[in-house]
């Protein structure tokens, strides 16, 4: 079992920066595929970004790359997405989530736990 924590998010105006760090619990953290998906009210969950357990492999949503980093720190446990030059578009529910795989999806329903999620909300 693998719990997931995100905490980061907050209220910034547009062109800001946020970072987002998601804690796992579990010793195996090293081994599982990390990603971001976010949903924004009345629309549907998407995909931000993914990174693979040894950093090897990196994706991004199209919407998102050049201005997000995704990174990982496996002896802390620990995932992050670094968000910059905001925009009100960026404006959702952002959820950490884990796949107990070696290889990197983009799609929702491969990843095995969710985090509960961080609001992030971008002013104009």
């Amino acid at each position: 079992q693998v719990q997931l924590v995100e905490s980061g998010g907050g209220l910034v105006q547009a062109g800001g920066s946020l970072r987002l760090s998601c804690a796992a619990s579990g010793r195996v953290f090293r081994n599982y595929a990390m990603g971001w998906f976010r949903q924004a009210p009345g629309k549907e969950r998407e995909f931000v970004a993914a990174i693979s357990w040894n950093s090897g492999n990196i994706y991004y949503a199209d919407s998102v790359k050049g201005r997000f980093t995704i990174s990982r720190d496996n002896s802390k446990n620990t995932v992050y997405l670094q968000m910059n030059s905001l925009k009100p578009e960026d404006t959702a529910v952002y959820s950490c989530v884990a796949d107990n795989s070696r290889s990197l999806t983009t799609t929702l329903q491969e990843y095995d736990y969710w985090g509960q999620g961080t609001q992030v909300t971008v002013s104009s």
